[in-house]
């Protein structure tokens, strides 16, 4: 589980990188792709907290 969470952390970084480079940093699709990561990020801090 934390791999899958790490894999999708990395692919979502890559895809909120380009967006924000090809689109700007204040367009829809690279916010969007910023809430998913912070979201992700979010899931990742709570999974190692209960350990």
């Amino acid at each position: 589980m934390e791999k899958s969470i790490l894999m999708q952390m990395e692919s979502t970084r890559e895809k909120m990188v380009l967006a924000a480079n090809e689109k700007g940093v204040s367009h829809q699709e690279t916010i969007e792709l910023s809430k998913e990561l912070d979201r992700l990020l979010n899931e990742y801090q709570s999974m190692k907290n209960l350990k």
